[in-house]
């Protein structure tokens, strides 16, 4: 199972170097999307944890939620 999310992760990880620090700071959660879906992909593998992704992308949005939001 882990040779599955390796791809997903080195993704994250790329993104995180390269792509994120000439953003502006503006994630509305603790912690980052990023963060949370790496996280997720770890501990619950790559349906699970992709489809808690999925759910907290989706729900970054003006009226969606904020704050500390762990993956469960």
């Amino acid at each position: 199972m882990k040779l599955l999310i390796t791809p997903f992760l080195f993704l994250i990880k790329i993104y995180q170097l390269f792509i994120s620090p000439l953003m502006p700071a503006t994630c509305r959660y603790q912690p980052t999307c990023s963060h949370y879906t790496k996280q997720a992909l770890q501990k619950h593998g790559l349906f699970k944890g992709g489809w808690l992704a999925i759910k907290r992308i989706f729900s970054c949005h003006p009226w969606g939620g904020s704050g500390y939001d762990p993956v469960p």
